[in-house]
């Protein structure tokens, strides 16, 4: 028997043991890869749809490798769960996998020595583990010379031009070109076009062969309904209409909001579902993808928190409340569903909000320039620095300094090191051009998944043309091949339990209990926490910005092209509503509002308004005594900026002696500005200040 037969014949015989079905066959493409990466150690680029079995090529390629001597395999992987999954399926091979991760620091020490001792076969790694100075200075050299292959699970994050683009992923192409000559590459992806394809292929190096197959999914049923429909009529239908669709699901929405609103009126209207989001810890995700596996939940409500790496072969559903920002984050959204049934149905919900979430999340992830400069300025300066004390030198907030920080370390401005970052010295320019362009293809990303929701073509065409799919066709199944599938109909009763869910009002803001960090590096004597004598209430907002229900009018009212104008009726109605279901410990018997710029005539209307309803002294407006810029800076920036900005008359000092002040904003974002005011008034001599506002931003 040839060599390639051979090889063939022990590929299939892993690929049984991988599947647990004896008559197992590897697809077209498959062998190609395999054959590529053991026997010819080259770079591979697999771009196929989901459910093809990417994940078999690699860990049947690791073991082959293995049984020749060759060392353990690296896999990067982008999450938790796909890590979860992947070393249960490589179990099952025979393969051994092991994971380092922020879920299981307590096993390191134990994989570590399994390393040393030549017992691991695959190692998974998420790409902000290549950053970690322990790891990139002690354990990676290591499995580098050893490894058998470099494995990049959803490589599209390598290129700026993918969809979900992940700074930590460019720290691989700097691995890739230090690896020993020979040392096979497989790089896998079921959303790539042609674009992204070259660019990653490019970063794996010279003779890179691409596997590529068709990418429209079958099983698949596609429709979207009408966009007209308010936030309550969806959830009203959702809830009336879940039902309707087979097995058990994931429903999408855009924000962590929506996801605990539409979760609590799901709940409501009976039905087992959870909410999963970036904010839920990594415990309780394994326990609710558990459920959802078992078919325990009829759904999880999710953000893209839970996303690449689920797998869930019999899941019946996908449906979104609010559109992905582009058609191939949609295409990457509803591949889990699907993939080992016939028949599973995907339904779009668009929202009129969508578009002003794809503009914030476009723009959110893009390095300012001036941090940037500040950043290596702090550094250069004063060495190494932390995360929080490069707060009290950078405006930035935490989300945004990190991000920026892990741009900077890969394009090797600054390096990783214990008890923080440390410049390199090879200095940093902004290269607005690359910027410019990547937000443009963001844009145009969010025109198409614009031009999807209207199209009149094939749904399951569209999509896979976006992915410059060799050979498109249409399914003949999608609402635009078939017809409508699934019934408009709401009732009345659905409608009205939905608002009502929705409806609900009184978000509480937490007052402030800590100075941050560094504050004397600001010029700010403050550290420590904030003494209960100079604290407020916990205070109470009508809703968020993004709640789904009396979120949605505020933003419309409190939008930045808004006028300003007196609080309408409909929004004083909540207020109200807020006031009276507010559990305080004693009612206030006076009102004073923040000093406004952009919005004076809105708040002086609503402390007004507020003490003629509760008949409260209206104190008037606090005294702000210069200019304090805007609340996109981090807590220590925000609070240089507010500190010294507040002052009260010597009326108003005199007449806050010992009352309960109701203290009233618009919008609410850092909640410095509310401190900073309350603490004012508590130092002369309130008995206590409870914040209001009509918002909380975030």
């Amino acid at each position: 028997m040839t060599t390639d037969g051979q090889l063939l014949q022990d590929a299939t015989r892993l690929l049984a043991s991988l599947t647990g079905r004896p008559d197992a066959q590897l697809r077209d493409g498959q062998f190609e890869a395999i054959e590529a990466l053991v026997a010819e150690r080259r770079r591979v680029l697999v771009v196929q749809r989901t459910g093809w079995g990417k994940s078999a090529v690699y860990f049947l390629a690791a073991k082959l490798m293995r049984a020749q001597g060759r060392g353990p395999s690296l896999i990067v992987s982008p999450l938790l769960a796909l890590m979860r999954d992947q070393v249960a399926a490589a179990a099952r091979a025979g393969v051994t996998a092991r994971t380092l991760n922020s879920a299981n620091a307590t096993e390191w020490d134990e994989v570590h020595a399994e390393l040393r001792e030549g017992t691991v076969d695959v190692l998974l790694v998420s790409p902000e583990r290549l950053t970690n100075p322990n790891f990139r200075d002690t354990i990676l050299p290591e499995i580098i010379s050893d490894t058998g292959m470099i494995v990049v699970d959803e490589a599209h994050c390598i290129s700026d031009w993918g969809h979900d683009f992940r700074p930590d992923y460019r720290r691989i192409s700097s691995i890739i070109r230090e690896l020993p000559a020979g040392t096979p590459v497989l790089a896998t992806t079921a959303t790539a076009n042609s674009r992204v394809a070259r660019d990653v292929a490019e970063q794996l190096g010279d003779d890179t062969l691409v596997v590529r197959g068709e990418l429209a999914r079958t099983s698949l049923r596609l429709g979207v309904a009408p966009t007209t429909r308010s936030a309550a009529s969806r959830i009203a239908w959702l809830a009336e209409h879940l039902g309707d669709f087979n097995g058990s699901g994931i429903v999408y929405t855009l924000t962590v909001a929506a996801a605990e609103d539409t979760t609590s009126a799901l709940r409501d209207a009976g039905w087992d579902v959870a909410a999963y989001t970036g904010g839920t810890d990594p415990d309780e995700r394994e326990r609710l993808e558990g459920k959802l596996k078992n078919n325990e939940l009829k759904a999880l409500v999710a953000t893209s928190a839970l996303g690449m790496g689920f797998d869930k072969p019999d899941l019946g559903f996908v449906i979104h409340v609010g559109a992905p920002s582009s058609p191939v984050s949609y295409y990457q959204q509803v591949g889990r569903a699907g993939r080992a049934t016939s028949s599973a149905d995907v339904l779009l919900l668009p929202g009129a909000e969508d578009a002003e979430i794809w503009e914030y999340f476009a723009t959110a992830s893009m390095p300012s320039q001036e941090d940037a400069e500040a950043v290596l300025r702090a550094l250069e300066a004063e060495g190494t620095l932390s995360v929080p004390a490069l707060e009290t030198r950078v405006g930035a907030r935490r989300n945004r300094l990190e991000l920026l920080l892990k741009t900077l370390s890969v394009d090797g401005a600054v390096r990783r090191v214990r008890g923080g970052y440390e410049s390199t010295g090879a200095g940093w320019t902004y290269d607005a051009e690359r910027y410019d362009g990547v937000l443009a293809v963001r844009r145009a990303e969010a025109r198409a998944m614009e031009d999807y929701e209207a199209t009149g073509e094939c749904r399951m065409r569209f999509l896979t043309e976006m992915l410059d799919d060799p050979n498109p066709r249409d399914c003949g199944r999608c609402d635009n091949c078939s017809g409508v599938w699934w019934s408009g109909e709401v009732s009345e009763d659905a409608e009205r339990t939905a608002r009502r869910a929705l409806a609900a009002v009184g978000r509480v803001i937490d007052p402030r209990a800590q100075w941050p960090t560094g504050m004397p590096n600001l010029g700010v004597e403050l550290k420590g926490k904030i003494p209960p004598g100079e604290r407020a209430e916990p205070g109470r907002a009508i809703a968020r910005l993004t709640d789904l229900g009396p979120g949605q009018r505020l933003r419309e009212f409190l939008s930045p092209s808004a006028d300003d104008g007196d609080v309408p009726e409909d929004i004083g109605k909540l207020c109200i509503q807020v006031l009276a279901e507010w559990p305080w410990a004693q009612r206030p018997d006076s009102v004073i509002a923040v000093p406004s710029t952009r919005r004076p005539r809105t708040v002086r209307s609503l402390a007004a308004k507020l003490a003629a309803t509760g008949k409260l002294d209206d104190l008037g407006d606090i005294t702000q005594v210069r200019e304090h810029g805007g609340p996109d800076v981090n807590s220590a920036f925000r609070l240089r900026d507010v500190h010294g900005t507040f002052m009260l008359s010597p009326e108003q000092a005199e007449a806050v002696a010992g009352r309960t002040v109701l203290l009233v904003d618009d919008v609410v974002a850092s909640r410095w500005t509310l401190t900073m005011c309350a603490r004012e008034l508590r130092l002369a001599g309130a008995e206590a200040v409870l914040p209001f506002a009509l918002a909380i931003r975030g």
